[in-house]
């Protein structure tokens, strides 16, 4: 028996169904180039349909896409628009809410970077903090290796992670740009490197009875003739002062 055409039409509609996501997201890299923060240029970006998973500055798109390729062992694409909302995180530094691509580092890596993440805008956390964040307190070293192998950075903030201290550490493009960078923030680098060769690590007021990483915001709101300096969080707390519930400081805080 044939089927009239308008018969078959009927049945072929009553297999229609929802679609999935747009097959070349699933299948391909994309790459965007975009004005990074003053002090960096350009910057190219790699995205996939669960999230960035590259960043690195310059104009080369065929370097970087070959690059991508060979990283991630997918086909690219050059498209013109980056995921929504990446321009406004490059501008206002809080890029907590876009979704990344970490597929491929370990556990301990995307902790590591998912916790960078947190530090807010304007402030910075040493290296053990990070680790202590995480449960890891021993691994401060290890956190410094991960964040030296960041593969979204400006995104991921690893430039605000420092020393102990607070002095500004290694970074992987360089440390003038790792201060030009935290600068742009209005980070005070010159009172933190002050406070540092005083010995003073930690900021407590002796109004709040409060304890902060010196770059805290809390900090900052402690006027001169309030503030207290302290080398270590053991110290402040035997001296009656809590830690800050923001910056949470940690004794766990060496360098890497």
């Amino acid at each position: 028996m044939t089927m009239s055409p308008d018969l078959l039409l009927d049945q072929l509609r009553g297999l229609a169904a929802t679609p999935p996501s747009p097959l070349a997201e699933r299948l391909y890299t994309s790459v965007v180039g975009v004005e990074g923060p003053s002090s960096v240029g350009a910057l190219l970006i790699a995205f996939t349909d669960q999230g960035i998973s590259y960043v690195q500055p310059g104009a080369d798109a065929d370097q970087f896409a070959d690059e991508v390729r060979d990283r991630f062992g997918r086909p690219i694409r050059v498209v013109k628009r980056p995921p929504g909302g990446v321009i406004e995180a490059l501008r206002s530094g809080r890029a907590r809410q876009l979704d990344y691509d970490l597929r491929g580092l370990t556990e301990f890596e995307q902790a590591v970077l998912r916790k960078t993440l947190e530090i807010p805008r304007g402030e910075t956390r040493p290296y053990g903090w990070v680790a202590a964040e995480i449960g890891k307190g021993r691994a401060v070293r290890a956190v410094g290796t991960a964040l030296g192998h960041n593969p979204v950075p400006f995104l991921i903030p690893c430039h605000r992670v420092v020393r102990s201290d607070g002095t500004e550490g290694h970074y992987g493009f360089g440390t003038a740009m790792k201060r030009d960078l935290l600068t742009a923030e209005q980070v005070n680098l010159d009172e933190i490197h002050d406070l540092a060769a005083r010995g003073v690590l930690y900021l407590g007021s002796d109004t709040t009875n409060i304890v902060c990483y010196p770059s805290c915001h809390q900090a900052r709101r402690i006027s001169p003739d309030h503030r207290v300096g302290f080398r270590s969080v053991a110290a402040a707390v035997a001296a009656g002062y809590r830690p800050c519930g923001h910056c949470r400081p940690t004794a766990l805080a060496a360098s890497a």
